[in-house]
């Protein structure tokens, strides 16, 4: 039995729920699973909902399409192993996390490359039998390397592109390219300390916590919707590096959450932020 899972976007309105159960009902498909968010400020409706059957995909999302209102936005997507690919630098930390994550079974999701700018990590990757790529700047123009990375990228056709501490200022032109594919994790509690250097930023600023935060990316530094954050509580006795030390834990945490969030397809977004479902 093929399982499905539907993501509706829509003007919030009496009996969106009934309307929707009831075309699935008529459709003999069984619902598993349903999650659903009302923003009231913003009237919008939000609904995840996982059900199985057997379907015509397209005749189904335009059923539910016309009963709604006509800026709604709907998803609807067979359920499958997405693949990744996982862009990286010098630091290994997340990257590791990861692997190892993906090794075990924990993450549902098949890798099938890791770019870097840097070959550091590649012994890292190739203990996993992942294919690692190499792609240098050195005389190479912003565009000139995103070209080659996106080339690569292109070979493999990823549901998502992870930045795993992937510390390169990305061009617009690249990030309309991937949108939403893009997930980055940034080492602060964002809106905080956005840049290359937070943990300077928060010794600096004598903060009680670091954080970090995973999100989309946008042309905007590290001002993504946000899909998940977390911290540790530190004190005045640590230095810049101790809070790196510190932070470098959270940071794996948070970006295999966020993962595994967007491999489930439980991540919306609108007006900059996201709802998870």
């Amino acid at each position: 039995m093929d399982r499905y899972k539907l993501l509706i976007e829509t003007n919030d309105s009496k009996g969106l729920i009934y309307m929707v159960s009831k075309i699935l009902f008529d459709y003999d498909l069984n619902i598993e699973n349903n999650s659903e968010f009302v923003d009231k400020n913003e009237k919008k409706f939000f609904m995840r909902t996982e059900f199985s059957g057997k379907i015509d995909q397209h005749k189904l999302k335009n059923d539910i399409l016309k009963n709604l209102h006509k800026d709604s936005l709907i998803s609807l997507k067979k359920v499958t192993k997405k693949d990744i690919v996982i862009l990286a630098s010098k630091e290994s930390h997340v990257l590791g996390d990861l692997l190892i994550r993906y090794e075990s079974g924990e993450l549902q999701v098949n890798i099938k490359a890791v770019i870097s700018n840097f070959e550091t990590t590649k012994n890292l990757t190739e203990k996993f039998d992942i294919p690692f790529f190499h792609i240098p700047t050195t005389n190479l123009s912003r565009q000139q390397h995103e070209q080659l990375v996106s080339k690569k990228i292109d070979d493999f056709k990823p549901d998502i592109i992870v930045l795993a501490k992937y510390m390169r200022v990305l061009t617009p032109a690249f990030v309309k390219t991937y949108g939403e594919k893009l997930l980055n994790i940034h080492h602060s509690f964002l809106p905080a300390f956005i840049g290359a250097n937070p943990y300077q930023m928060a010794y600096d600023r004598g903060v009680k916590i670091v954080g970090a935060t995973a999100h989309f990316v946008t042309d905007e530094l590290d001002e993504g919707p946000i899909i998940c954050q977390d911290i540790v509580h530190i004190d005045h006795t640590y230095t810049a590096i101790d809070m790196q030390k510190a932070g470098r834990n959270v940071e794996k945490i948070v970006l295999s959450d966020a993962l595994n969030l967007l491999l489930e397809d439980r991540v919306l977004t609108y007006n900059n932020k996201t709802v998870i479902l």
